[in-house]
């Protein structure tokens, strides 16, 4: 028996390391598990991480009470006259240039007329001709009354005498209408201003040929300005057309007085939408006492109107442009994306009004990736900013 008890021992102590050794490698088996089980969830939780875009949003903002147009504006004249020729003849003197400052009625220049001159000394010949023959026949008729007392003529006779006398009073009344006529074209010749102005344009010279009409821009002889005031037009798009009332002042830029503005009031408008444009024309006046500014010249014209109620605005850097028209990016209560369509009012460069689509709590994602779309995970990076 005592030779047994070795051996069993030795095999009760061999089974007691296997038995440990197996314990130690469930226990490094069961380690490694959990720890690449760990290690999957790590992974996985990155890349959901990874898959989350972060995002900058933006509310939207009530607009301005006010809104300035700025348009183009042509400056013209408050009076402005082409004068023509109302004669035919050479031009004998002109005595006011381009600059030339005229009173109404000033002597701008002379115009001989020979053919003219010869026709009044023609007409004036045969009205003195038309007198004498009227002189003789009212002597004849009343000759013939007289001898009709004594029945030495016939009342018959003595009718056509006195009908005769009448005829030629009627050719010296036509005569005198025809002399008088040609007189008042002779007043022609001298070429006046037709108001206070300024000359603007001459188109003539001593000796030129002057030849009557209007509907030849070679036929001008002067152009007379009147620029104490002056006029201003604008065409004005047909979405602020009913912002246009009197009682508007706008204030005018002109590139040449870069420091200086002018305002200008509120005249007449067109009343109409022009079809080509779809603009309303706008006519302001402006006071030029001192003649500084110039008619033909260009000018910016700021219109300060008022703006549209509840219009918002957001930055033009939120705006997608997609197949089915524009849309903004928002976030949801649960940081998902939500694509709205919204409708568009005035683009004012950085930031573009909002017409419809759009509340004040929208969550708006600003600089969206174009591959954005409805349902997707973000993450607010300015979260505790929000503007």
């Amino acid at each position: 028996m005592s030779t047994d008890q070795p051996h069993v021992t030795a095999s009760w102590r061999i089974r007691l390391v296997g038995v440990v050794l197996l314990l130690l490698a469930i226990a490094l088996a069961a380690t490694g598990i959990i720890s690449r089980m760990h290690h999957e969830r790590d992974l996985k939780h990155v890349a959901e991480l990874n898959s989350i875009a972060s995002v900058n949003i933006v509310r939207p903002k009530l607009g301005p009470s006010e809104q300035t147009l700025i348009l183009p504006g042509n400056v013209t004249p408050f009076y402005e006259a082409t004068i023509y020729a109302r004669v035919n003849g050479y031009l004998k003197m002109w005595y006011t240039d381009i600059g030339a400052h005229v009173k109404a009625g000033q002597l701008m220049a002379i115009i001989e007329t020979p053919e003219l001159d010869q026709q009044i000394r023609s007409a004036e010949a045969d009205l003195a001709t038309a007198k004498a023959r009227l002189d003789l026949a009212n002597i004849t008729a009343k000759r013939w009354q007289n001898l009709l007392v004594t029945d030495s003529v016939s009342r018959q006779e003595v009718d056509e005498k006195v009908q005769d006398a009448k005829a030629q009073q009627a050719v010296v009344n036509a005569e005198e209408a025809t002399l008088s006529s040609l007189r008042a074209q002779q007043a022609f010749n001298h070429i006046v201003a037709p108001f206070d102005g300024v000359v603007t344009d001459r188109r003539t010279d001593i000796g030129s040929l002057i030849t009557t009409g209007s509907s030849d821009a070679n036929k001008v002889l002067f152009k007379v300005a009147d620029t104490h005031k002056l006029r201003v037009y604008a065409d004005v798009p047909q979405n602020f057309s009913s912002l246009i009332k009197p009682g508007l002042v706008a204030q005018l830029h002109f590139p040449e007085r870069p420091h200086h503005t002018y305002p200008a009031s509120y005249l007449s408008t067109a009343e109409a939408i022009r079809e080509n444009s779809r603009t309303m024309t706008v006519e302001l006046l402006m006071d030029n006492p001192k003649g500084d500014l110039l008619p033909g010249a260009y000018a910016d014209v700021y219109f300060t109107l008022g703006a549209q109620p509840h219009r918002l605005v957001i930055p033009a850097s939120t705006l997608l442009f997609r197949t089915h028209g524009l849309k903004v990016a928002t976030v949801g209560p649960d940081n998902r994306v939500v694509l709205k369509s919204i409708r568009l009012g005035k683009d004012m460069g950085n930031t573009v009004e909002v017409k419809s689509g759009l509340t004040m709590d929208d969550r708006i994602i600003d600089s969206p990736s174009d591959s954005i779309a409805q349902g997707d995970k973000v993450s607010i990076h300015n979260a505790g900013n929000q503007s």
